[in-house]
């Protein structure tokens, strides 16, 4: 049963509720705060529906005032598993069918070596359209409508469906296009109405403006000039047509501070919550596809949504090994990986989820019940889950009694 928790650590306030039986989260969240440079963070966990742990701390900038237990942030690719969850709605209610083209549903998509693409591919990471050639313009991320028009017509690097490669930012339009012209509704629209709102969460795709004092602003990460330099940060330097250098590069100026970007529409990469409100969005889907009254997906979607539905020994995009169900990603070690730190995202063979850029995360584990969330304003240098992130995991998956993660998944 969870308790009162409150603590005070190198000068941050810690405050919120933890059942005793996962104090190994508690004391990962201060170690991160001693130890590991976090500056602001809220950390959630939920069994079957139940909230065993709901931690916040630390301060909403450096030298800045507390965090809050209602403040928010922007949570990057984590908005893509509340895409996923959107368009798996859309195809609970038969408005989507995962093997039919996407041309069936936005003709003007079906061209330029994109014909044959299906909507399972969208959701893959298999499109073939990680980011567009053309230079983005001045704010651009920002226009819902012009970046649906670049990735409609933009030629597919690669013939859909043969591998795949991270659409880190495209994927806002790509799926959430097909959701839109499934659904009649906007990708925000409809998350708001059929997900975050019946399950209270506080969560956004284009946040309103009263909600904006509440926001934590981002702390980029520094480069450390004697860090090792992977095979992504390569492509970014040397080959400007390489998926990864666009992908960073080509981006119209977008400032992931400021009230522009965070009042857009952008289901890749903008989405304003808290580890409150990803552990929230996961709880159904740990839990059979419903909960506390609210269906999201029968059960049949929902084994759909975990089981990987495209793997890879090199990533397109980032280079590294990947693992991804529909829209979501799976557990993936890279440890032994040369010269690539944090890049792994090490959960459960059951669970599925998003990481977000920096090192924020959400997932369900139906496996045991479980849904998680993490969110921070202090970005972290690698591609997926830094040091922060994943000890929060470890420590969860240590208290339901799980063994071990070396098999590169934790197993009981």
């Amino acid at each position: 049963m969870s308790q009162k928790f409150e603590a005070e650590i190198a000068g941050n306030k810690v405050t919120g509720v933890c059942d005793p039986k996962f104090s190994a989260v508690a004391d990962a969240f201060l170690e991160n705060l001693k130890s590991r440079d976090e500056v602001g963070a809220n950390v959630a966990l939920t069994i079957e529906g139940e909230t065993v742990v709901d931690l916040w701390g630390g301060k909403v900038a450096r030298d800045g005032a507390d965090w809050k237990e209602d403040t928010v942030s922007i949570v990057f690719s984590c908005t893509k598993g509340a895409t996923a969850l959107a368009a798996h709605m859309a195809v609970e209610r038969g408005l989507l069918d995962l093997n039919e083209k996407v041309s069936t549903y936005w003709p003007e998509y079906g061209c330029n070596g994109k014909e044959d693409t299906t909507v399972a591919m969208m959701l893959d990471h298999s499109a073939g359209v990680p980011h567009v050639r053309e230079k983005v313009k001045e704010g651009g991320y920002n226009d819902y409508d012009y970046m649906v028009g670049l990735v409609e017509k933009e030629t597919a690097f690669w013939q859909p469906g043969t591998r795949n490669g991270y659409h880190g930012v495209t994927f806002a339009w790509t799926v959430g296009e097909l959701v839109h012209r499934a659904t009649g509704k906007r990708l925000g629209q409809f998350f708001a109405d059929e997900i975050a709102g019946p399950l209270g969460l506080d969560f956004w795709i284009g946040a309103p403006e009263a909600v904006e004092p509440r926001i934590a602003p981002m702390i980029p990460t520094l480069p450390d000039a004697n860090a090792p330099v992977s095979k992504f940060t390569q492509a970014v330097m040397s080959d400007p047509q390489s998926p990864a250098h666009l992908f960073l590069m080509n981006g119209g100026g977008f400032n992931f501070n400021s009230r522009e970007a965070h009042a857009a529409e952008i289901g890749s990469a903008n989405g304003i919550t808290n580890g409150r409100g990803l552990a929230g969005m996961y709880a159904p889907l740990a839990n059979g596809g419903a909960l506390n009254g609210v269906r999201l997906v029968g059960e049949d979607v929902l084994a759909r949504m975990g089981r990987i539905s495209m793997g890879t020994h090199e990533d397109a995009t980032l280079l590294i090994p990947s693992r991804f169900a529909l829209g979501f990603m799976k557990s993936m070690d890279n440890r032994a990986l040369k010269d690539t730190p944090d890049s792994s995202c090490i959960l459960s063979e059951a669970a599925f989820g998003h990481v977000g850029m920096g090192g924020s995360i959400g997932f369900a584990d139906p496996g045991c019940a479980m849904s998680f969330g993490y969110n921070m304003n202090r970005m972290g240098v690698g591609i997926l889950l830094n040091d922060r992130g994943q000890s929060l995991i470890d420590g969860a998956y240590r208290s339901l009694g799980y063994r071990s993660n070396a098999s590169g998944c934790w197993v009981r």
